[in-house]
């Protein structure tokens, strides 16, 4: 099975500062990005748990400590008391389908449970992110497991109904911004600055190879036009992560969805401001993970979601500009 390890992760960290800015004069802007996608993007890499229902706690994030040159380039999701650290320049601005508006500083807690066991992409893009840009800033993640792009986040342009969740997550992104630029909380107001979209999603439309697979390349473009023109930024940078999944060698009609999410990305006018991720090298056993049953979740490997995250930042920043 191809393997990329943490050497690459902790290769691509040289451009993370020692630690998160505290020079941020409210006269700075904050750089905004729009996070969204399904229960991937919601965040399944499970971070502490153990026992028979976690496998031992195999290919969690707190196993992957124990190992010393991992735990040297891990350092920076842990406090100097060996507690999961938070990054006060990178705010999270979550809303689940239930329960409270989740929003503070990056670190755990933003996954797709309660109790701060869990983290999606969010984890690692955040440090990224915020690592390469002078600004503070703010990810707003909208993610609801178990939607298509075929009809829940279906949409303007591609006919047919609008999606209920594509709405949604147009509505939570303009709310998220206005609370920046408008506090209510008695914080000063900052200007907003929409920098970036990534969109890491598919099992759904896989499961349906005879309608949704074959419109996903266009429902795809269609997106991306969507969301510039509904948010105001018609070049607005735009990631596409790879469906990831169980697969290194995709089979069938999960093979035929990876492509046409590549190839949306390719098109000529999509050119320097989107870009296509490749993940499917980041799958590891399910054995060696702590859900070796939840292969539509990537066996809910740690190692999987950090490496997921920091192939996204990386290809954001590039398309940001910015070193």
């Amino acid at each position: 099975m191809a393997r990329l390890g943490l050497w690459w992760l902790c290769a691509m960290l040289v451009l993370l500062p020692a630690g998160p800015r505290t020079s941020q004069g409210a006269e700075r802007p904050v750089r905004v990005f729009l996070l969204a996608g399904q229960s991937n993007m919601e965040g399944q890499s499970v971070a502490d748990l153990a026992g028979k229902d976690y496998n031992d706690g195999k290919g969690t994030l707190a196993r992957l400590f124990d190992d010393p040159e991992q735990a040297k380039c891990l350092a920076y999701l842990k406090t100097a008391s060996g507690a999961w650290a938070t990054r006060n320049d990178v705010t999270v601005s979550y809303q689940p389908n239930e329960g409270p508006l989740k929003y503070g500083p990056l670190g755990l807690g933003f996954g797709a449970y309660p109790g701060g066991h869990h983290f999606g992409p969010e984890l690692q893009f955040g440090h990224v992110v915020g690592g390469a840009l002078e600004d503070p800033v703010l990810i707003i993640k909208t993610a609801w497991g178990g939607k298509s792009l075929a009809v829940d986040f279906r949409p303007p342009g591609a006919g047919g109904e609008v999606g209920p969740y594509y709405l949604k997550m147009i509505a939570q992104a303009r709310s998220a911004i206005d609370r920046v630029e408008h506090p209510t909380d008695g914080s000063p107001p900052r200007k907003a600055i929409l920098s970036g979209f990534v969109w890491y999603h598919g099992w759904n439309d896989g499961c349906d190879p005879q309608h949704a697979v074959p419109e996903y390349r266009a429902n795809l473009v269609h997106l991306i036009d969507a969301v510039r023109k509904d948010l105001n930024a018609p070049n607005l940078p735009v990631v596409v992560g790879e469906l990831t999944g169980p697969w290194v060698e995709a089979p069938g009609e999960w093979d035929t969805l990876r492509k046409a999410q590549k190839a949306a990305t390719e098109l000529d006018r999509f050119r320097d401001t989107v870009r296509f991720v490749p993940t499917h090298e980041f799958v590891r056993r399910p054995e060696d993970s702590p859900n070796p049953g939840h292969g539509h979740h990537e066996f809910g490997n740690a190692e999987t979601g950090l490496l997921v995250g920091n192939a996204l930042g990386q290809a954001m920043v590039k398309l940001v500009g910015q070193k």
